[in-house]
Order: structure tokens, then C-alpha cells, then sequence
């Protein structure tokens, strides 16, 4: 599948279940676009996955021990919660 702005591949997986719900494509169609839709759905997975490692940061405590935290970013003072344990 060529590359895809995560926005698109969205609006186009709304658009493939909206027409699967409606039932009114043939059989051949439904499963063409339900493929797609599957395929679709993996590339979203795969980005929002990407995305969420570029996010978060590892850092280790004062116990050496692994955590997660959001990264920080240069003007906004804001911190996220939910530091959890990593497991290597």
C-alpha cells in the first residue's frame, strides 16, 4: 500500500464500513473494500504504534528500574501522568 497520511487512511476505513453497513454492495465488492479496510486498518495501527514510541521516553528511576513518561516538549510545561514499569 503506497504511503498514506494517517488522516486519509481514517476517512477512507469510515467510508469503507459506513458502505459495508448500508448492505447494498454485491458480495464481490464488499469483500474487495473489506480487504482494504483491513489493510487500512493494520497501516493505522502501525502509525498511531510508531507515534506512540516516539512519544513516550524511557527514563530510569532512582532504583535504576525502566519507567515511561511523556516526552516533554519545549514550551508547554505540561506533564502527562501514568509512569509505569517497562519490562525489558
Amino acid at each position: 500500500m503506497a504511503t498514506v497520511k494517517f488522516e486519509e487512511a481514517l476517512t477512507r476505513l469510515e467510508t469503507i464500513v459506513a458502505e459495508l453497513e448500508r448492505g447494498e454492495l454485491p458480495l464481490d465488492d464488499s469483500m474487495r473494500i473489506f480487504e482494504e479496510g483491513i489493510k487500512l486498518s493494520k497501516v493505522c495501527l502501525k502509525m498511531l504504534d510508531d507515534a506512540e514510541r516516539k512519544v513516550e521516553i524511557l527514563v530510569k528511576d532512582k532504583d535504576g528500574r525502566k519507567r515511561t513518561r511523556p516526552l516533554e516538549l519545549e514550551g508547554h510545561g505540561e506533564t502527562g501522568q501514568g509512569n509505569g514499569d517497562v519490562k525489558d
